[in-house]
């Protein structure tokens, strides 16, 4: 999109925060040090320092800190700068907590190390979403050395179990949602749509989380005995999850509309290849009508991200009497999680093949979210965003992932602008081992929120 937003200061904001690449490293290096996954009894104290390290990071650029214990163990750290009465109100999200980091063997260097290479910071939470935090300190330390302050109220929230389902922060939401109050919530934990092009994230994908079990057999049986005769249980299991595809891949569900496109900006199959990590000689799903930005944004998909049986170490010649699957479902902005989650379930025993028995469980049930571009601060962002650049235009893109934070602050401040944006980008491979960030994704990110912040008062 086109913007043309005058945006003061903005060279002296974009030369401020060039000018902290020093200090943005070291507080990423401190921050990824932390093994901070949620819910690990034997790591609480490495989640427990990063909160503690959050909260002195958030009082050394002017906020009021507070740390706050919620249902679910984890730590919300919650930092506040009050402005003039009647000031608007930002609220800034990061998280703090990561994933595992996985075998150590599938990491170029530690991922606790904040190591640089090629131009590029890797370490474990480097981009998702440590480095969205130490972006918006960097625009902190701007904002507060441009000389007067904007008229605003400020909230930073970092949360520490966005990773495991961010329970603990809903609920906190559900309880005390005058600490969330805002008019304008600034969520960075998505990112561009490449390195160097500003980008604003539109669409978030709903889901939820599906278990399905099958059952043939009271105990597996000799397969020299009773095999080809004997219903297979893993082979039931298989024979349902295929009927979740059609011929070419494209993910079918009883009842529901699969065939929706995307009318946004596109996302061409070569890039998507590269992005993703698609092997030579393997095609991607659908055929030449179908674009990869309408499986990823516009529709429903099943994807099947754990399968038991027996595991192939402990094989033995028997016919398997049961087998279970995880399938992750996401939906489109548009489309009910909790209604076509409850058609899956409809759609998956009505396709268990050979009378097998099967039981399907439906969890984590989250709405897919869409933002408003024609409301000022996503405005204002975008303008912000496309100066920090040096360019006069920005883009926009879906999610295929799903942040569930944003349905919570939106029904908790209905009438808050929810804005999508962060440092991460296609390279971070985000989740996976040798998580990197781009140094220069930080800069001009920070460049933007600082601009945002330095210009959302004086227009409200």
């Amino acid at each position: 999109m086109t913007v043309s937003i005058p945006l003061p200061n903005a060279d002296q904001i974009r030369s401020h925060v060039a000018n902290q690449r020093e200090q943005i490293f070291t507080n990423l290096s401190e921050l990824v040090s932390f093994n901070s996954v949620h819910g690990e009894p034997t790591l609480a104290d490495q989640a427990a320092g990063a909160a503690d390290w959050v909260a002195d990071a958030l009082e050394t650029v002017g906020l009021k800190v507070q740390q706050i214990t919620t249902t679910d163990g984890s730590t919300t750290v919650l930092g506040t700068r009050t402005g003039a009465p009647g000031s608007p109100t930002v609220l800034l999200y990061s998280h703090y907590d990561v994933v595992p980091a996985g075998e150590r063997v599938n990491w170029i260097s530690d991922p606790f190390t904040l190591t640089e290479r090629d131009g590029r910071w890797y370490g474990r939470g480097a981009a998702d979403c440590k480095g969205n935090l130490a972006m918006h300190l960097a625009a902190l330390r701007a904002v507060n050395d441009a000389g007067a302050q904007p008229d605003l109220n400020i909230t930073v929230l970092v949360e520490g179990s966005e990773e495991r389902g961010g329970e603990g922060l809903d609920r906190l939401i559900q309880e005390r949602p005058e600490l969330f109050a805002a008019d304008a919530i600034l969520i960075a934990d998505t990112g561009n749509a490449a390195v160097g092009t500003p980008t604003l994230t539109t669409t978030l994908r709903g889901g939820a989380q599906a278990t399905v079990t099958v059952d043939t057999l009271r105990t597996p049986v000799h397969s020299g005995m009773f095999g080809g005769a004997a219903p297979d249980a893993a082979a039931a299991l298989i024979r349902l999850l295929d009927s979740l595809r059609d011929e070419h891949g494209r993910t079918v569900i009883d009842g529901v509309d699969t065939s929706a496109r995307w009318d946004g900006e596109p996302y061409d199959a070569a890039t998507f290849r590269s992005d993703a990590g698609v092997l030579d000689g393997v095609e991607l799903v659908g055929d030449a009508t179908d674009s990869p930005a309408d499986f990823v944004w516009a529709r429903p998909a099943v994807t099947v991200t754990g399968f038991t049986s027996t595991p192939v170490a402990e094989a033995v010649n028997a016919v398997p009497a049961t087998a279970s699957a995880k399938l992750n479902l996401r939906v489109a902005p548009g489309m009910s999680a909790a209604e076509t989650a409850a058609k899956l379930a409809a759609h998956l025993k009505a396709h268990t093949p050979w009378g097998a028995r099967v039981e399907v469980t439906i969890d984590d049930v989250n709405e897919a979210f869409r933002a408003d571009l024609t409301n000022p601060a996503l405005a204002l962002l975008g303008g912000a965003l496309a100066t920090a650049y040096g360019t006069s235009e920005f883009t926009t893109v879906g999610s295929g992932g799903s942040i569930p934070l944003c349905t919570a602050l939106q029904e908790a401040q209905p009438s808050a602008e929810i804005a999508l944006f962060g440092v991460e980008e296609p390279q971070t491979t985000i989740h996976s081992p040798n998580e990197s960030v781009d140094p220069s994704e930080i800069i001009h990110i920070a460049t933007a929120e600082a601009l945002f912040l330095l210009n959302y008062g004086a227009q409200n």
